[in-house]
């Protein structure tokens, strides 16, 4: 049975969610309110430097396999997807540095070099994250959640035992590891969904296999490589992409949504919405006149946004040779740095900062002989009417002092191009809850490590996709949370059909 479909927003998310409605015979249309469709995926180029403007790491390359093969196409032919190694160069505040790489007897010598102790453990560590990541398969991979009902029926008791859910990540960690620098360079993959080991649940150990398990990835020419294949995808299904399309509201009709409301004036129906603009921000803004929304708002903010960033985009006129495509130079202390950040809500003193060269592996991001600096430091969210103005120019000088301080000599003299993102300009270009970068904070006590459910409970009709949503943020999250909401879709649309049969 055909439907029309109406997707507010073209991040990965919302692109995901339009090719596996495509697929299966929908007639799709996406609104997207900026020039360029990507999300927070994309890019600014300037004095022959081009910058990914968000996601730098592509893992689990299997979920983008898996949306082309929904439409019969293999994603091999759109993209040059190569995978990275070593994985990250970790630079540690006492002088020592150690790469990550998933040649495990290498990583094992690396921990060595750290800590004999640590090395010892280390088998037994990675069985026990590819034993999480199993488990995930079997459930939080595979179907949209909503909530712990819906893993209980996807496990058996043994199983959901086995999940380690009376432990957090850092209880993880340290049950393994006794060195503070092996246990901070684990619990730091957490990052990859913008969370705290010290508040996230156990299970998401299985980070660590996501990485050395299956390895990490980078697509020749650019991230955003990624966002034009799914575009020329859309474009091959049908899809209609309208950009500088800014939604002013969802139209409602009893308990359903009707369709959109650009702010031009123009309306549109559709028998389905789903909004790819996280969940908060869309009952606070395009739902504003319904009666229930504020009472709907209010019920989720146990769902609170993960931490933001400050991003520097730097062009500098020289090559760091100590540096890698990926690279972590941590705080001193992490306990502090994360309570700072997610308990005190304030910048952290120390803060650990990840530098990104695509020109390692890619030169063309860069003139001969300089380098394309992606330079990410994760801060806290905005709080309601905050601006990040007052930090700006005193946490640029931190982040800087910090990496002279640990090797980049004399870096501002090198600077040739220099663009700046803050927090502020993450939530007004994606409409990102408090500038937050990976969607919902997963927290054990607080959400129990869930999502926001794809599902409007407002509005039948009416889902969500992205970094929100099950299964949170990151490019292979959003792009799955497209794929699982559009199956939830199928599912209702199916249900309802065989109603009216």
């Amino acid at each position: 049975m055909s439907k029309s479909a109406i997707v507010i927003g073209g991040g990965l998310g919302g692109l995901s969610t339009a090719i596996s409605l495509a697929s299966k015979g929908h007639h799709v249309t996406i609104c997207e309110k900026n020039e360029r469709a990507g999300g927070k995926l994309n890019i600014r180029q300037g004095k022959g430097y081009s910058f990914d403007t968000g996601p730098s790491i592509l893992t689990m390359p299997w979920v983008l396999e898996n949306l082309f093969q929904r439409a019969g196409r293999d994603i091999h032919d759109y993209l040059d997807i190569q995978r990275v190694e070593p994985q990250w160069r970790t630079f540690f505040e006492d002088g020592t540095a150690l790469d990550v790489t998933s040649d495990i007897p290498t990583m094992l010598n690396e921990i060595r070099k750290l800590s004999p102790e640590d090395a010892s453990a280390f088998y037994q560590y990675l069985e026990y994250c590819g034993k999480m990541y199993d488990l995930n398969l079997k459930s939080f991979y595979k179907k949209s959640l909503t909530g712990l009902n819906d893993l209980r029926a996807l496990h058996n008791f043994k199983e959901l035992m086995a999940m380690d859910p009376l432990k957090t990540m850092d209880q993880a960690t340290k049950k393994h590891f006794k060195d503070k620098r092996v246990q901070q360079l684990f619990n730091f993959f957490i990052m990859y969904i913008g969370s705290s080991p010290y508040h996230a649940p156990a299970v998401l150990s299985q980070l660590i296999h996501v990485q050395l398990g299956l390895g990490i990835y980078y697509v020749q020419g650019g991230m955003y490589k990624i966002a034009e294949a799914m575009l020329k995808l859309c474009d091959e299904l049908g899809i209609e992409v309208k950009t500088n399309s800014p939604v002013s509201e969802i139209l409602t009709e009893g308990s359903r949504a009707k369709g959109i409301q650009l702010e031009d004036g123009t309306k549109m129906e559709a028998d389905i919405v789903v909004s790819n603009l996280e969940a908060l921000p869309a009952y606070q803004k395009l739902l504003k006149n319904h009666p229930q929304s504020q009472e709907t708002k209010k019920s989720l903010e146990k769902y609170e946004p993960t931490v933001s960033g400050l991003v520097m985009l730097l062009g500098v006129d020289k090559q760091y040779e100590q540096l890698q495509h990926h690279n972590f130079f941590f705080s001193k202390d992490p306990e502090k740095e994360f309570r700072q950040i997610f308990d005190e809500g304030r910048p952290a003193e120390d803060p650990t900062v990840y530098i990104g060269v695509s020109a390692k592996n890619d030169p063309g991001q860069a003139p001969e002989g300089k380098e394309n600096l992606f330079i990410l430091t994760h801060v806290p969210p905005l709080k309601e009417g905050e601006s990040w103005e007052q930090y700006r120019q005193e946490y640029r000088d931190i982040v800087l002092n910090k990496l002279e301080r640990m090797g980049m000599e004399d870096i501002r003299s090198h600077i040739e191009f220099d663009y700046e993102f803050i927090p502020d300009d993450i939530q007004r270009l994606y409409g990102a809850n408090g500038g937050s970068i990976y969607g919902v904070n997963t927290d054990k006590k607080k959400n129990g490590g869930f999502k926001i459910p794809a599902r409007s409970t407002m509005l039948e009709n009416l889902y969500f996709a992205g970094g929100s949503t099950h299964p949170g943020g990151g490019v292979p999250m959003v792009t799955l949370s497209g794929q699982l909401t559009a199956d939830l879709i199928e599912e209702e649309i199916s249900a309802e059909g065989k109603k009216i049969g």
